[in-house]
């Protein structure tokens, strides 16, 4: 809060100096009308140095006139102009921010501020902000009250907040639904999260506009909440208009309500493609789906690995998750496929069959150097889980320079999870690395190392690994590391 708290202070300097109030501070902005409400206080009180002197903030307080309704700097005026108004909304006697309330009320520039004062604790304060309120939302139109919002939610968490979102929802309750397309299309993922709600409550959008949403919404919330409501609204002999657009999204969540959706729809067929999906949630609703029309889906994932078409990139792993430990010899062939997110999903499924062991070790180890990093990963998470011996000097090899970033980082972390010498002679073998994730992986595996047991005490080898990251240990530190690996000091 304390970098707030100097955004804020700054925001009132320059409103004290006569600097316009769109100009002193970002308007659109939410946070900025919360911190210029701690930001005048917090210039008010000289005890609480949030600038850079002492001697600065004395000399630009703003000068209170006890007497006065409005906060001066050196003049009084009749008419405050919307700085003054800003300023005496922030006052800390709740005396003047309920007079300058009065004087607010008209300028519809300072209701985020009102919407503040709304929320204080002294009730004449709240009480006059509210009835502010409750005048001047209905006189809004659809875009002013899209910029109001982000305010109104901003300062809901607050305790004596709730009113303000209630009144933002009875507001459009009665308002015309044009009303509503600004929320909707609002950059502000809690604002679009409450106008869905509120459409979805309502009624207000049909089944296909809340499929559409669901399918262009950035916000993962926004997606399933409308997928849902798409879903539960729809009749069943006029689901396309929404299922489309489900089974099209990116977010897998809705694309596995759409395709579960699919048999209330009588078109479970169209869930067969699905078996192939790249998500696994999807994936599973697919198999639920097929096996309703009593088809099992492993038949149809088998024909795809093994045919002379095209490989869907998620039917090697859809394959072994409804598989047997016979199709492992399939998604071996699979390892060498042209398609990197095919050989991925091959890897990926043999871990699934639990197919790698010590007698297959040559055959995926070679797979660790593929020149696509996703299949890197798959080899590396397959060889950590599965019961096979490493080779240390052939992963250490990987980890030389020359050597493709996203191999010496899958190297590493299976050296560094193999533990023993081999994790420290990796580690210190990249506290100079010229990649900077490297040597701090490297840093932190040194630090947590620890001698294995069967270790013989005193050895010559860990004696000079430990002077070579000597730096990375305060001197006592290092004293009692090398004492646990019986090396005298």
């Amino acid at each position: 809060m304390r970098a707030h708290s100097t955004d804020g202070v700054a925001a009132a300097l320059r409103l004290v100096e006569g600097v316009p109030l769109d100009q002193a501070l970002d308007t659109a902005g939410p946070d900025a009308w919360v911190c210029l409400d701690v930001g005048v206080r917090e210039l008010r009180c000289p005890q609480r140095q949030l600038l850079p002197t002492r001697a600065e903030l004395a000399g630009r307080r703003i000068r209170w006139e006890p007497e006065a309704t409005l906060p001066t700097v050196r003049l009084r005026t009749r008419e405050p102009d919307d700085a003054r108004l800003a300023l005496a909304l922030c006052h800390p006697d709740g005396r003047l921010r309920e007079a300058a309330l009065d004087k607010a009320a008209a300028r519809p520039q300072l209701l985020p501020l009102i919407v503040v004062r709304a929320t204080d604790w002294a009730a004449p304060v709240r009480e006059r902000a509210r009835a502010v309120l409750r005048d001047a939302l209905p006189r809004l139109d659809g875009g002013e009250l899209a910029r109001l919002a982000p305010v109104v939610l901003r300062v809901g968490g607050r305790e004596r907040a709730d009113y303000g979102v209630e009144l933002l929802r009875r507001t459009l309750r009665e308002a015309p639904q044009d009303w509503l397309g600004p929320l909707l299309a609002h950059p502000d993922r809690d604002v679009r999260r409450l106008a869905y709600r509120f459409a979805i409550a309502e009624q207000r959008l049909s089944p296909g506009d809340l499929a559409r949403a669901a399918l262009r919404d950035t916000d993962v919330v926004v997606q399933i909440a409308c997928a849902d409501a798409a879903l539960a609204a729809v009749p069943a002999d006029t689901y396309d208009a929404a299922l489309d657009p489900l089974l099209e999204a990116r977010n897998p969540r809705v694309r596995a309500a759409g395709v579960t959706a699919l048999r209330r729809a009588g078109k479970a067929e169209r869930a067969v493609p699905f078996l192939a999906d790249r998500a696994p949630a999807v994936r599973a609703c697919a198999r639920y789906v097929v096996r309703q029309l009593g088809v099992e889906p492993r038949p149809h994932l088998l024909a795809w690995c093994t045919g002379t078409d095209e490989v869907p990139s998620g039917a090697p792993i859809g394959l072994a998750e409804c598989g047997e430990r016979v199709d492992a010899d399939v998604l071996w062939a699979l390892t060498g496929h042209p398609v990197a997110r095919v050989r991925a999903s091959a890897v990926a499924g043999l871990r699934a069959l639990d197919a790698v062991h010590s007698a297959s070790a040559d055959r995926i180890l070679p797979l660790l150097d593929d020149a696509a990093a996703g299949v890197t990963r798959e080899v590396a998470a397959t060889l950590a889980a599965a019961p096979v011996a490493l080779p240390a000097e052939w992963l250490l090899d990987r980890l030389a320079s020359d050597r493709p970033r996203h191999v010496r980082v899958a190297a590493f972390r299976l050296l560094d999870r193999q533990g023993g010498l081999p994790q420290l002679r990796a580690a210190a073998s990249l506290l100079d690395d010229p990649d900077p994730k490297l040597r701090r992986w490297a840093g932190q595996s040194v630090q947590r190392w620890e001698p294995p047991v069967g270790l013989p005490r005193g050895d010559a080898e860990v004696a000079a690994l430990y002077e070579r990251c000597a730096h990375l240990f305060s001197p006592y530190v290092l004293k009692r590391r090398k004492w646990a690996a019986g090396i005298s000091t």
